[in-house]
């Protein structure tokens, strides 16, 4: 891990820490889980792109973003506290009917962003490639059960 991805991974560790507590209303929850999932797919959709060949791969710009995803993946769980499922939000009923398989899918989409960062670190395109897949599925299916469309 470089100098800079150590800072980073510092700076949102210390910013995510208090994140209970910084949220005075479920509106911030709301605000801050909107904003850390936004800042995942953006880092995400840049890896995507030189997964699926719509830019050229660099291993280097590969393993920066994926090293955000992997602590952005971890973020915004906190951030769906009570109160939080009204409001200016995409969030199912379900993610509080079912939290165990809520838990679930979160689990799953930080073991795979995990194993994304590791697959990055390798410099292998091949193996970004299926990290990414398997990555993006953890997400398709906490969306498909979890977020209205």
């Amino acid at each position: 891990m470089n100098f800079k991805s150590i800072l980073m991974t510092m700076a949102l560790a210390w910013v995510a820490a208090p994140a209970m507590a910084q949220f005075a209303k479920p509106e911030d929850a709301i605000k801050y889980r909107k904003s850390s999932l936004f800042v995942m797919g953006q880092h995400f959709g840049r890896i995507g792109a030189m997964a699926q060949g719509r830019v050229p791969y660099d291993a280097k710009v590969a393993a920066d973003n994926a090293a955000v995803v992997e602590v952005m993946s971890k973020l915004h769980w906190a951030a769906f506290i009570e109160g939080t499922d009204k409001g200016e939000t995409r969030a199912k009923p379900e993610i509080w009917k079912d939290a165990a398989k809520f838990k679930e899918a979160a689990d799953k989409l930080q073991a795979e962003a995990s194993k994304l960062n590791a697959a990055a670190k390798t410099g292998n395109l091949d193996n970004l490639k299926t990290a990414f897949a398997a990555t993006g599925g953890a997400c398709k299916a906490c969306h498909d059960n979890f977020r209205k469309d």
